[in-house]
């Protein structure tokens, strides 16, 4: 790892498997490395980053007045799928917050993302600024391979992808806002609503009338180039992702066919990857009913759709 950390140290780009997706990092302290990451990715200069931190001390550096709700889910959650929206400390640029006075960070629970998060600390990093690691809008990848294809013709030479395996939950973290007196879920993950009244004692509220802006928050995301349809029956030539109680009817391209809630989500991604792959117009998808994680996949699905 200590060879990856020298490139973020340098001003290089490094994609990394967490257990959402792979993220691509660099140097949260650099705003021209940071430059790079909006560059590769097309990404809107005022959509803000999250900052991957090695350990909860990593928090201190990057926050300022942090309630002590968000210590108590950085304690229970940390690593993990979760990321806590607070009050940027000066160290936080506006080259990482697209300007506003927050900042996302969050400890990735994957041995190969800590490893370069430990690597990069050692060697006198504060924090990795790190989206998803695919053009921006597109499918987030859950595979090196799906790296790859999709940035290799964006990256430089230099520019490294660690392969860690397929992720393990497979859709990007939850964001909470920890900013007022409750915490508010921006984007929902595998870090559940009942997980996280739980931790803290605190009803949690709704996102509405929140207007700090978070990675995948916009109302078209996360799409593949086929046309993705909700909860209709497929026909000859689609493609169809459902739980594996759904048959697959005559001439339908069965892409996935997940036994419970917690593959559906491990799997959709490289699943509508996998629609592009094979040349299909259309994927239908029979959305995971229920509370949990299926949240997080309707949530995927529905600016997949639009």
């Amino acid at each position: 790892m200590g060879d990856a950390a020298g490139e973020l140290l340098t001003g290089g780009l490094v994609a990394f498997p967490t257990e959402t997706v792979y993220g691509l990092g660099a140097d949260a302290c650099n705003a021209a490395s940071v430059a790079r990451i909006y560059s590769v990715k097309g990404r809107p200069a005022d959509h803000p980053l999250i900052v991957h931190v090695a350990s909860m001390d990593g928090l201190g550096d990057w926050a300022r007045d942090v309630p002590a709700y968000a210590i108590a889910l950085a304690r229970a959650h940390w690593p993990g799928p979760m990321t806590l929206v607070v009050h940027r400390s000066d160290l936080a640029g506006d080259f990482v917050t697209g300007g506003q006075d927050t900042v996302g960070v969050r400890v990735p629970n994957h041995p190969v993302a800590l490893g370069l998060l430990e690597a990069f600390v050692r060697a006198g990093g504060k924090g990795v600024a790190a989206p998803s690691a695919n053009r921006f809008g597109n499918v987030s990848p859950t595979t090196a391979q799906a790296v790859s294809d999709e940035l290799s013709d964006y990256l430089g030479m230099s520019d490294v992808i660690l392969d860690g395996g397929a992720c393990a939950v497979g859709v990007e973290s939850t964001i909470i806002d920890c900013t007022g007196d409750v915490p508010k879920i921006l984007r929902p993950g595998a870090i559940t609503e009942e997980m996280i009244e739980h931790s803290t004692g605190l009803d949690v509220l709704d996102s509405d009338g929140v207007s700090i802006r978070v990675s995948g928050s916009l109302e078209s995301h996360y799409s593949p180039m086929a046309k993705v349809v909700l909860d209709q029956p497929p026909v000859a030539g689609q493609g169809f992702i459902a739980l594996a109680d759904l048959a697959t009817g005559e001439g339908v391209v069965r892409l996935a066919a997940p036994k419970t809630n917690e593959e559906f989500a491990r799997v959709l991604y490289s699943a509508l990857r996998a629609a592009d792959e094979q040349g299909l117009d259309t994927v239908v998808v029979a959305q995971p009913a229920g509370n949990g994680i299926a949240i997080a996949i309707r949530d995927r699905l529905a600016r997949a759709a639009r």
